[in-house]
């Protein structure tokens, strides 16, 4: 396992602005990395989360934050692209309609890029696999498979520089998550999880990220920060 202490310390971290990626970014800190963040702006209706994003990496010492422009709009498919799909109140069986149509690929793939061009061999990104809305994209076999296409298809990998993709949430309950990151010191009052804010970043505590986030705190013993509509 390759750590910030040990291996040339670049890591580029996911950083979407919500609870999981804040926490992640704060791990890989915490293990001596050199955290160079990257967020997307793909369309998404819940853009509030990238002036979060923006907070979070300057206020915990990122290297740099880049934040790419997508459009995953244009092909839509997802209630978070697309505003003709409403985005539910309420849990539902199978994968949800806020699942967004390959995003952790594209995503992975462009973190995957800016890594190789700053020489880092390491990722870290935030799924998880237990609190979750049941994204496919979220779950270990994802990753591993992500992990192999990326040290066969680019010039560092087939070089003997291969790649690690860290997910140090992926077998954490979401009060794991935030307990941890407690002790990390992130402050979570500068993240935000929800699917529909409002244009002032008040969450709706409706949609099943807001409900995820606020049993996290509540079986967390630890105080729900977020600003509620």
């Amino acid at each position: 396992m390759h750590t910030g202490l040990y291996m040339d310390n670049k890591a580029v971290i996911l950083l979407s602005g919500g609870l999981d990626s804040a926490t992640t970014l704060a791990i890989a800190k915490s293990q001596g990395f050199a955290c160079y963040a990257i967020s997307f702006d793909y369309g998404q209706r819940h853009r509030y989360e990238l002036t979060a994003a923006d907070a979070i990496a300057q206020s915990m010492g990122a290297v740099q934050h880049k934040t790419v422009k997508l459009g995953l709009g244009e092909i839509g498919g997802s209630a978070l692209t697309d505003e003709t799909i409403q985005v539910p109140d309420h849990s539902t069986a199978g994968i949800p309609v806020t699942y967004v149509p390959a995003r952790n690929t594209v995503f992975l793939a462009i973190a995957l890029g800016w890594a190789e061009v700053l020489e880092a061999q390491d990722i870290f990104i935030g799924v998880n696999a237990v609190d979750y809305s049941g994204y496919p994209d979220c779950r270990p076999e994802f990753i591993k498979a992500f992990q192999e296409m990326a040290n066969l298809g680019t010039r560092a990998g087939v070089e003997g520089r291969p790649f690690q993709i860290h997910t140090p949430l992926i077998d954490l309950s979401k009060a794991d998550i935030i307990q941890q990151g407690s002790r990390l010191g992130v402050d979570y009052a500068k993240t935000i999880s929800c699917y529909n804010p409002d244009k002032d970043g008040r969450a709706c505590k409706v949609c099943d990220s807001c409900r995820l986030r606020a049993d996290g705190f509540a079986a967390a013993g630890i105080a729900d920060p977020t600003c509620y509509q």
